[in-house]
């Protein structure tokens, strides 16, 4: 698996001490079967993807026993109460805790005609599903991309905010005149400064783009995968209409602001996460000290030397100094952006798509190729920690090639050959994984495999060797989902196990448009049926999407400004990160000014823990169900490569 993230917050509170608020409301309803319990019956719940399926796709569903089930039986009911089909239950693929013991699959693949259905199973154990749909790929995912788009909406930062997301103002307006500080020092465990930090340049206009996850920070790093992922959806498909299409303009032009492309300097972040310790000049509070709306940020009333300064006037740090060679990573994959923006100006806007091209050639031609033992991410280096580089290397040449290709530019052979050489260096290299932040080698050999079909141009890979790397991810995938008793593909002990479900479910459409093989295609629907609550917790991992969804994520907008019964104005199409180790979930995250949520006691998710993962539905756990842009902008990138023709490619002529 690729590298993980480290979401790294202030802890205001013992787990001791949040247990008494941790609550039930609308849990006891999500977590259905744990309140169902006869005293002496056997416990049975159905797992079912809540979306739905498409009517010529593998389906399953999943039932959990406390006995074996072998012998029971399930039959599917319309919306009229009609039987429509009927069948055994499968054998068990596994115990899941010490009270579901067995987890059998209920094969659905016959039923194709759309429309409502529920599962009923009967004999040993008894139990009913939610609701699920079987509609064409369209309509079953149209509304989640839309839903996704809104997400990015109500992440807006700047003076462009979409008002009717979470009743979001404009905020950080002081970013239009934002001073410039040098690397910050940390401590080896990155939680104290270790020296004031130093002015270099500005005032510089970094204003716009979006929160990074449930804080205020924004990140190069992460803006740049989201806005090139909404850009591919974007030029994938036309399911997202005008509304992805703007929002993935909002990224470019913030990124545009952290590029300057005269002196050649690239911006990284803006914000501070950690610094609440002394620096030897005083008292810093940072963006995660504190749990506020956005817009509070600019009312305060602030001088140099305060504690909350940086909050009001938050800090720009950059890359390297200009033009100093740039972390490879960054340099990969803020290029590739640039570029794929190029790809899809180029045939309507040309002039536009000319100088997208040159600021991404810029770009990447500063990316430093000996980078030692540290890429350049996020200050501090724990909250995105990453090993691997020549994957973004690889994409930005690739869609460098691709850009110059449609602009009829002479780099394009140039280009072809060099994302060829960073293709065989990252698959010769041991930094190996799957799609995610971490990891764009999916989208850059499938993109690099379409380049090499015209033949015109050798490189030190073949299409072939791109192939197989992409299998060999998709390969690790799926054995892990062949001894999983649900199926899953990622590792749901370990950060981002969800938006690494989605990476799998669309690193396995993109092998079928690059080899016309189908091989993967139920595979993927597997996984995507795992986010979406085919999984022990029957929850859904995108907000909004089914019956049972989380109602408590760890946002700071969501929690002060929405609507905490989850059926009003909520974080829909946020993406949480999923099930974790359950051992992270003692330290939860907790400050005077957060709305409780849930309200009661008890975490029923509880009962569904198993195999050393656990999941919880509350504000404090950033654990679960924090939500950020890279995991909604790859769960949206699978949705949209489910509707495309498997024969799509890049469309970029």
């Amino acid at each position: 698996m690729a590298k993980i993230r480290m979401r790294k917050r202030v802890i205001g509170m013992t787990a001791a001490g949040l247990a008494a608020t941790v609550a039930a409301v609308h849990c006891v309803q999500s977590a259905q079967g744990a309140d169902s319990r006869a005293a002496g019956a056997p416990q049975a719940v159905v797992r079912v993807d809540q979306v739905g399926y498409t009517p010529g796709e593998a389906k399953q569903a999943h039932l959990m026993t406390s006995v074996s089930a072998s012998k029971a039986s399930f039959r599917v009911l319309d919306s009229s109460g009609k039987e429509v089909l009927k069948g055994k239950v499968g054998s068990s693929t596994g115990g899941w805790n010490g009270t579901y013991k067995a987890v059998h699959t209920l094969d659905l693949s016959p039923l194709t005609e759309p429309g409502d259905y529920r599962i009923e199973v009967s004999g040993p154990v008894a139990a009913v599903s939610p609701t699920f749909r079987i509609a064409a790929a369209d309509d079953l995912f149209g509304k989640l991309i839309q839903d996704n788009v809104r997400f990015f909406q109500a992440q807006r930062d700047g003076a462009d905010v979409v008002p009717t997301e979470l009743r979001r103002k404009p905020s950080h307006l002081a970013d239009r005149q934002a001073t410039v500080y040098d690397t910050p020092a940390y401590a080896d465990d990155e939680t104290v400064l270790t020296a004031p930090l130093k002015r270099v340049a500005g005032p510089i206009d970094v204003s716009g783009g979006w929160n990074d996850a449930g804080d205020f920070l924004k990140f190069t790093h992460t803006a740049s995968y989201s806005t090139a992922s909404l850009l591919l959806a974007h030029r994938t498909a036309a399911v997202g209409g005008p509304e992805l299409a703007a929002e993935a303009r909002h990224g470019l032009d913030w990124l545009d602001k952290m590029w300057d492309d005269t002196s050649r300097t690239l911006y990284v972040q803006v914000g501070l996460g950690k610094g609440d310790t002394d620096d030897g000049s005083g008292k810093i509070r940072s963006d995660h000290d504190v749990w506020r709306l956005p817009e509070a940020d600019d009312a305060l009333d602030v001088k140099p030397g305060d504690p909350d300064y940086l909050i009001k006037h938050r800090p720009v740090f950059r890359a390297a100094p200009p033009g100093k060679p740039i972390s490879p990573n960054l340099a990969g994959r803020v290029a590739a952006t640039f570029a794929l923006a190029a790809q899809l100006d180029a045939a309507e806007e040309p002039e536009r798509a000319h100088g997208e091209l040159e600021k991404a050639a810029h770009i990447y031609a500063l990316a430093d190729t000996n980078p030692g033992d540290r890429l350049v991410t996020a200050f501090p280096h724990g909250f995105y920690p990453e090993a691997s580089w020549q994957d973004d290397m690889e994409f930005g040449a690739t869609e460098l090639a691709l850009a110059a290709k449609a602009l009829r530019d002479e780099r394009t052979s140039d280009w072809t050959r060099q994302a060829g050489h960073w293709a065989k260096q990252y698959i010769t290299s041991d930094s190996l994984g799957t799609l995610g932040l971490g990891d764009v080698s999916a989208l850059a050999h499938a993109d690099l495999a379409h380049l090499l079909d015209d033949g015109t141009t050798r490189t030190e890979v073949t299409r072939e060797q791109l192939v197989a790397d992409l299998k060999r991810q998709l390969d690790d995938g799926s054995a892990r989902a062949a001894r999983d008793p649900f199926g899953a593909g990622a590792v749901y002990t370990d950060f981002d196990s969800v938006p690494h479900t989605f990476g799998l479910a669309a690193t396995a459409q993109l092998y079928h448009q690059a080899t016309g093989d189908p091989r993967y295609a139920a595979f993927a629907t597997q996984q995507r049926n795992w986010a979406l609550g085919a999984n022990a917790w029957g929850s859904s991992f995108v907000i909004g999407a089914g019956t049972t969804f989380p109602h408590c994520p760890e946002h700071q907008a969501a929690n002060l400004a929405g609507d905490l019964n989850g059926d009003g104005d909520i974080l829909l199409g946020g993406v949480v990160n999923g099930p974790n180790a359950a051992d992270k979930l003692k330290d939860l995250n907790s400050f005077p000014t957060m709305r409780t949520c849930p309200t009661g006691q008890g975490n029923p998710f509880a009962a569904f823990d198993g195999r050393g993962a656990g999941f919880m539905d509350h504000v404090g756990a950033w654990q679960t169900v924090e939500s950020a842009d890279d995991f909604t902008a790859t769960a949206l990138l699978a949705f949209t490569l489910a509707t495309a023709p498997q024969d799509a490619g890049t469309n970029t002529n």
